[in-house]
């Protein structure tokens, strides 16, 4: 009886590791990070928007890893890292939000100022709120 609650004992000691995946050698900095995610979304929005006659996956990670000077295994492994503490990821992500509502205020503003005004979708389904992090 001993040796079974001493072995769960280490395995709850062991798994219950605020961090279980090991740090990367070359870890990308948060704050690059964030960046490189804000990046991804407007990608994403562009992808699902067809602008500029679509950009393939394979040209946005190619963008991606251009503009940051990274590869995609050092992304990869950057972004398991992060991802392995949900908690920090979702701050990680909550910054990424607050970085595109800045930049949609400030799009709008400057609409608005060249007289061009921006107009509400009445057919949109999504809140002021979006994107959201859940």
């Amino acid at each position: 009886m001993k040796k079974s609650f001493l072995l769960v004992l280490i395995v709850l000691f062991f798994g219950c590791n605020k961090n279980s995946i090991e740090k990367p050698k070359n870890l990308i900095d948060k704050d690059k990070m964030i960046d490189i995610l804000y990046d991804i979304t407007l990608l994403e929005a562009i992808k699902t928007q067809n602008i500029n006659g679509g950009i393939t996956v394979k040209m946005g990670n190619q963008y991606i890893y251009k503009k940051y000077k990274i590869d995609s295994i050092q992304f990869v492994k950057s972004n398991k890292y992060y991802a392995s503490d949900i908690n920090e990821y979702k701050n990680m992500f909550e910054k990424v939000k607050e970085k595109l509502n800045s930049e949609t205020l400030k799009n709008d503003a400057e609409m608005k100022k060249n007289g061009q005004g921006v107009q509400p979708n009445p057919n949109s389904t999504l809140n002021s709120d979006t994107p959201q992090v859940q």
